[in-house]
C-alpha cells in the first residue's frame, strides 16, 4: 500500500492527507437539521450528520488529495452509529481511490494487539468465511509497549500489504515529557525512530518501507534529525495549520527527491468555511470552502519545497 500511497502523491502533486475529524460543531446546521429530522436529535442522527458532511467534503476535494485519515476518536464518541459513519467514510473514500490511513493510535501486547491489527488492516475468521472489519490501509500505532505492540501489526500488514505509521515526536506541548527524555545521552524519540527504520527494513516498498512515523510539524529541528535517522520510512506530519506549522517549517521532513513525507490538515480544511479567509463561502458551500483550504495547502507546501 506504500506504492499506492507515493504513486498517488506523485500522481496529485500533493504531499498532504486531510484528516476527516468532524466535531459536531464543525458540522453546518442545515446538515444537522435534516440528520436529526430523519433519525432525531440521538447517537444515530450525529452518525448520519457526520457520514454526510464527510461525503461532501470527500466529493469536493478526492481528485486533489492522496489520502484522508480518519481519527477514529472522533466517530467512537457517538457509540455503534459513530462507527458506522467511520466505516461508511472509509470504504467510500476506498472507492475514490484515497489511500486510508486509520488514526487510531493502537498499542497493546500479544492477542489483544494482533485483534486490533485484525480488526483495521486484517481479515477475522468466521466459521468458513473470512471478513475485512474496517479495512484502512495504514494505521497509527504507539509503540511504547516496544516490540510485542508493534510485531503483531507487521505481520498483519505483511499479510495484507497495509502499512503502519509509529508514533515517534508528536505535536502536543507536553509531548517532550518523555519523548524528549535523555537515553545514554540521546532522546527518546531517535532511538524510537531507529527502531522504525529497524522493523522498516523487513517490510520495504519500491522506494519507501510500509513502516512509517508520526514527527509533529511543530518540532521542525526534530524532524530535521529523524528524516535522517528514517531515510525509507514516510514521515506523517501532523500539526500544519490549526496548530501552528506551515509550508516553510516542514521542508526538512521530506528526502530530496520530494517524497517521503505527507503533511497532515484536520480542522484547517474540513472547518475552513469558520475561518475569515474563507468566510465568503458560507455554511451552504462548505465543501468548496475545503476544497480551496486544499489548493492554499498544497502551494503552500510544495512552494516551499521548490525554494529550499
Amino acid at each position: 500500500m506504500i506504492n499506492k500511497l507515493v504513486e498517488n502523491i506523485k500522481r496529485t502533486k500533493a504531499p498532504i492527507v486531510v484528516g476527516l475529524d468532524p466535531m459536531l460543531n464543525y458540522i453546518p446546521q442545515h446538515i444537522q437539521k435534516k440528520a436529526f429530522a430523519e433519525f432525531g436529535e440521538t447517537l444515530e442522527g450525529a452518525g448520519e450528520a457526520i457520514w454526510q458532511f464527510n461525503k461532501e467534503i470527500i466529493d469536493k476535494t478526492y481528485d486533489l488529495i492522496p489520502a484522508v485519515k480518519p481519527q477514529i476518536a472522533m466517530y467512537e464518541q457517538f457509540g455503534i452509529p459513530g462507527l458506522v459513519a467511520f466505516k461508511k467514510t472509509v470504504d467510500y473514500c476506498k472507492e475514490k481511490g484515497l489511500v486510508v490511513i486509520g488514526d487510531i493510535k493502537r498499542g497493546d501486547i500479544g492477542s489483544t494487539s494482533s485483534a486490533y491489527a485484525v480488526g483495521h488492516l486484517g481479515r477475522v475468521q468466521i466459521g468458513s468465511k473470512t471478513y475485512v472489519p474496517f479495512d484502512e490501509d495504514f494505521a497509527t500505532v504507539n509503540p511504547y509497549l516496544g516490540s510485542d505492540g508493534i510485531n503483531p501489526f507487521i505481520d498483519v500488514c505483511k499479510e495484507e500489504n497495509k502499512g503502519l505509521f509509529i508514533l515517534v515526536k508528536t505535536s502536543n506541548p507536553s509531548s517532550g515529557e518523555f519523548q524528549d527524555r535523555l537515553v545514554d545521552g540521546r532522546p527518546l524519540y531517535e532511538l524510537v525512530g531507529e527502531k522504525v527504520a529497524q522493523w522498516g527494513e523487513n517490510h520495504m516498498g519500491d522506494e519507501y518501507s510500509y513502516i512509517g512515523a508520526v514527527v509533529g510539524a511543530t518540532y521542525p529541528e526534530m524532524g530535521k534529525v529523524l528524516r535522517k535517522v528514517m531515510p525509507k520510512s514516510y514521515i506523517l506530519v501532523p500539526g500544519y495549520g490549526a496548530q501552528g506549522g506551515q509550508g516553510k517549517d516542514l521542508v526538512h521532513f521530506f528526502n530530496e527527491d520530494g517524497l517521503g513525507a505527507i503533511v497532515n490538515s484536520s480542522r484547517g480544511i474540513i472547518a475552513a468555511y469558520k475561518q475569515e479567509a474563507y468566510a465568503e463561502f458560507g455554511e451552504k458551500h462548505f465543501a468548496d470552502a475545503s476544497r480551496k483550504a486544499v489548493e492554499t495547502m498544497i502551494a503552500d507546501i510544495n512552494g516551499a519545497l521548490e525554494n529550499r
